[in-house]
């Protein structure tokens, strides 16, 4: 039977969990994710837990948050002052906000302080320094 190797098309079912057993990511149950191995479209964990796989096989991971999103970055901690906030907007520590970075990018942030002049965002993958559980299930190689 074949086994997976980079370069390949695969169609994988997946969950991943904190250890609490909440679920933070699922492939749905009729449509798989499907990625080519060593093309970046999946985290590095999973391309890499595939590898070597063949259809019908399952595998479970446990991975650090930073294995998969990369290290914890103090940098991505900015304050923004609260009249940079849309005024119907009431900040709430924990809360996701988007917004756009200076390079006019836009990404995720968590607050992570309120005061009155300022809140704290952090730009980090809110996962980052969560230890995430995969199952993981080779459907096919196409």
């Amino acid at each position: 039977m074949a086994k997976a190797k980079s370069g390949n098309t695969v169609q994988i079912h997946y969950t991943g969990s904190l250890n609490d057993g909440s679920v933070f990511s699922k492939s749905g149950d009729n449509d798989p994710l499907q990625f080519t191995i060593g093309g970046g479209e999946v985290i590095r964990v999973i391309e890499e837990a595939v590898i070597g796989m063949a259809p019908g096989e399952s595998k479970n991971l446990s991975v650090m948050g930073f294995e998969a999103f990369g290290p914890y970055r103090e940098e991505l901690v900015v304050p923004v002052q609260r009249n940079q906030i849309p005024a119907e907007i009431e900040p709430k520590v924990g809360q996701i906000l988007q917004i756009q970075r200076p390079d006019g990018e836009l990404t995720q942030a968590t607050v992570t302080e309120v005061s009155e002049s300022h809140i704290l965002l952090d730009q980090n993958h809110p996962l980052v320094n969560e230890k995430l559980l995969f199952d993981i299930k080779l459907i096919q190689i196409e």
